[in-house]
């Protein structure tokens, strides 16, 4: 099994959304959505460009503030600290405490440029954690012999391709021992012949019973790993459910008219 710094609690949903609402000025992104998200469970999100999904995953880590609504992970408000009827803003020390539980990887890998693929990997566990770093580098060098990157633990970013990069990322979410893990669409800027390296190495994560939320386009993941599916469009979810059914016999016109064209 994975092995998380802090085991989730038994009975908690792993994230919660109730009325969910986010705004940037006039414009509203998110219109109150409704989700669930069980511990060890692959959830993906779909839908088309603007639907709200991104915007959606980085309010879970509070790297967006939700306007409104309920957010919470593994049974603990994000962002927010409740007493009484009333919400109190977590400080930002408090709400970076709570973001190391919580792996992302980005569209665009957001590697250190500087530093090479294990100093990218064993930087957080030491600065953010703690950790030596003659144990962080062993971590390390697991993690990318992991994701099938062991020899290139002292190439920088410039010197791996696309898929490679995308692989640290993930190498680097997972030194952090997280419970819970967001990807951000982390095969649309790769080339499509390394777009299955990425694919091969959340497939081990989800054999292994990582809990993880996916905004993806690609289909064919999603109905083969994925446990749940959420179709969103307009910031509202449109259609949920297991993602077979979702994508073979779609109940709504909206999901049945983004589906012809990705399909």
């Amino acid at each position: 099994m994975t092995d998380l710094s802090k085991p989730p609690v038994p009975g908690h949903p792993m994230v919660q959304a109730e009325g969910v609402r986010k705004s940037y000025g006039l414009v509203e992104v998110l219109k109150g959505i409704d989700l669930e998200v069980k511990q060890n469970e692959v959830f993906v999100l779909v839908g088309p460009s603007g639907s709200g999904k991104s915007t959606f995953l980085r309010c879970i880590n509070h790297l967006e503030k939700i306007n409104g609504g309920l957010l919470s992970v593994d049974g603990e408000l994000v962002g927010y600290r409740r007493k009484g009827d009333k919400l109190y803003e977590l400080k930002d020390r408090e709400v970076a405490l709570k973001r190391r539980d919580i792996g992302m990887v980005f569209q665009r890998f957001n590697l250190f440029p500087h530093m090479t693929a294990i100093e990218n990997i064993t930087e957080a566990p030491v600065q953010v954690k703690g950790e030596s770093k003659a144990d962080a580098r062993e971590r390390g060098m697991a993690l990318l012999e992991r994701v099938g990157l062991a020899e290139k633990a002292k190439s920088y970013p410039s010197q791996l391709s696309g898929g490679q990069q995308q692989r640290v990322a993930i190498a680097r979410a997972l030194a952090m021992k997280p419970k819970l893990m967001l990807f951000d669409e982390p095969t649309s800027a790769l080339d499509p012949e390394l777009v299955g390296e990425v694919l091969d190495v959340m497939r081990g994560l989800a054999e292994e019973g990582m809990t993880m939320i996916v905004v993806t386009h690609e289909m064919g993941f999603a109905r083969e790993v994925g446990d749940a599916l959420v179709f969103m469009d307009g910031g509202v979810v449109v259609e949920s459910g297991n993602p077979r059914d979702v994508l073979t016999n779609p109940q709504h016109e909206r999901t049945r008219a983004f589906l012809s064209k990705v399909l």
